[in-house]
């Protein structure tokens, strides 16, 4: 089933002055309900301008955006209702806390949605449990947190929304390994556990490799191709021409089979190169 579907959308930053730039341009894309999608692109070329389409923050020129079927600005007076539907964690999200406490942050969205006392406070506790966040940080200052805390709270209080779409604009930027680990994971647990559709903005291969089913890629405000992850990063020279590349791991092991070794083309994690090399090692090495 469709969940996000866009239909020749485009829109530009301060039409009609000398500043004119085209953000995006006639992005047709599609994407079923359940699934986990990865977006990537250089800096500059359209994703943050297209996902603030998705929820309305943002009003196309022309062209049309649909959630779960609905086209959001057949009644622009009711767009509100699609900004709980489709979840937006803007980069460096811990920025726009502002409550005196976690757990009144976390409610913010769910009050705003004109929920019942009892029905916040469990949808608190769904979204403070999903990031990993005890009881015991509820009732502190989200001030007093540590960076990846802070980050957690602010995802949460998206999630307390219990939004159909999720998105996430680099939600890892700026954190230490232990702590892009930590949040990408409780990411795909909450994808397991709610089949929500989820949208990884990230410049991480690494990460959209690992947690992503699909992939697509904006290029100067174009929607410039769509698949999935095998099919996308296996054209290195097409990437390497939009300034991107293939994983790490997926370009040593490029060399690998330069070299003679016998590997196979589609390691795109660490995790398959651990099974990979493991099986090679077993078998006492291999050449072709």
């Amino acid at each position: 089933m469709e969940m996000v579907r866009t239909e020749h959308l485009t829109y530009t930053y301060s039409a009609g002055t000398p500043f004119q730039s085209t953000a995006i341009k006639d992005v047709d894309l599609s994407i079923e309900s359940g699934e986990f999608v990865g977006l990537i692109g250089h800096t500059g070329s359209g994703k943050s301008t297209l996902i603030q389409h998705l929820n309305g923050l943002i009003r196309p020129d022309s062209g049309k955006v649909f959630i779960d079927g609905e086209d959001i600005w057949a009644e622009p007076k009711k767009i509100r209702r699609f900004r709980f539907k489709v979840g937006l964690v803007f980069q460096y999200p811990e920025y726009q806390l502002f409550e005196e406490t976690v757990r009144k942050d976390i409610a913010f969205g769910p009050r705003n949605m004109g929920l019942s006392d009892d029905e916040t406070a469990a949808r608190v506790a769904r979204a403070s449990s999903a990031v990993g966040l005890g009881k015991e940080y509820l009732d502190k200052s989200p001030f007093e947190l540590s960076g990846g805390e802070k980050r957690r709270v602010a995802i949460a209080g998206v999630l307390a929304m219990e939004p159909r779409v999720l998105i996430l604009d680099e939600p890892t930027a700026g954190l230490d390994p232990r702590g892009r680990e930590k949040i990408l994971g409780e990411i795909k647990t909450y994808h397991e556990n709610t089949g929500a559709t989820i949208i990884l903005v990230s410049h991480s291969m690494e990460d959209v490799a690992r947690f992503a089913s699909r992939v697509l890629i904006m290029d100067h405000g174009e929607l410039a191709a769509s698949g999935t992850v095998s099919e996308v990063f296996s054209r290195s020279e097409f990437l390497d021409a939009m300034g991107l590349s293939a994983p790490q791991v997926t370009r040593i092991f490029s060399e690998l089979r330069r070299r003679g070794i016998d590997v196979p083309a589609d390691v795109f994690t660490v995790e398959r190169a651990r099974d990979v090399l493991l099986s090679l090692l077993s078998k006492g090495g291999a050449r072709k």
